[in-house]
């Protein structure tokens, strides 16, 4: 599968780059991003950890907003950020124009109705679709990890506990832990997946780490002053489902902090370093 370079920049040593390709699963063109730190140059194979933004997000927002190449450089570590959803003139957003479902919202779920199944689905994408691509053409190992933010975060949390032996780490920020459960998940959900509640437990990390086929260690980290706390965030569902089922869990509730990107910037070198750790980074 060829890959077009569309940007490239120079980061601490390392080079930030963009990246456009045909994805046969999503049937459409896709655009990821992929921060290669010194040491890729140096021969060998890095690890990999694979950030998924949140809802309205893009390839762009980490790479520009959480300054985490610095940290990424000193560690040896690979990032790289696939787009949110699939787009194009083909793939259908949301009938009503809102932001939080359809383009820019594809919840790294398999969707199985229609209008959607044909290209909603970013769960086999990010798991399966993109590693196969990033290890064919750059200096990355099987060595993975997986984090992310909000939508992501629950993208991130999902896609590790669905494939035990995939990743060796995982972190999320301000995850929509319970999405069953909040209005984000229950409108997305009943919409890629049609209204059979027993179809969505498939895809919400509070029913699924009671099956969890490993216990993967989680860090979690949530601001106290994040405005989508209570209605869709929801943190204590995921620790009492961690407490009932003796999966480890870091759950850090940070003083002060929203759900902004700054909230990101101020604790990534925590989560890289948990990464570095498992992974076998610098």
């Amino acid at each position: 599968m060829s890959l077009e370079n569309i940007s490239c920049q120079k980061s601490f040593g390392g080079w930030h780059k963009r990246y456009r390709h045909r994805s046969e699963v999503l049937g459409c063109d896709m655009v990821f991003a992929v921060y290669l730190p010194p040491q890729a140059e140096q021969g060998g194979k890095l690890p990999v950890v694979y950030w998924l933004s949140g809802l309205t997000c893009t390839d762009e927002n980490f790479m520009q907003k959480a300054g985490a190449q610095r940290m990424a450089a000193e560690l040896g570590l690979i990032i790289v950020a696939p787009d949110t959803s699939p787009r194009g003139a083909d793939v259908p957003g949301d009938p009503d124009g809102a932001w939080d479902f359809g383009l820019g919202a594809g919840f790294y779920l398999n969707a199985t109705q229609e209008p959607w199944a044909r290209h909603y689905r970013m769960h086999d994408y990010v798991v399966q679709e993109l590693p196969a691509l990033v290890e064919a053409h750059f200096p990355a190992s099987d060595k993975r990890g997986i984090s992310g933010h909000s939508m992501g975060g629950h993208g991130a949390l999902v896609c590790a506990l669905r494939n035990p032996g995939r990743y060796r780490s995982v972190s999320a920020f301000s995850p929509i832990n319970n999405p069953m459960d909040c209005p984000w998940g229950q409108k997305a959900f009943s919409r890629y997946l049609g209204e059979d509640r027993s179809k969505w437990r498939e895809w919400d990390a509070c029913a699924l780490i009671a099956e969890a086929g490993e216990k993967l260690p989680l860090l979690v980290d949530q601001g106290d002053r994040d405005d989508f706390l209570a209605n869709q965030l929801k943190p204590e569902a995921l620790q009492q489902a961690a407490k009932a089922a003796g999966h480890p869990l870091e759950l850090r509730l940070q003083p002060g902090y929203d759900h902004s990107y700054f909230f990101i910037a101020s604790f990534i070198e925590d989560h890289l370093q948990h990464h570095a750790h498992a992974l076998g980074g610098s």
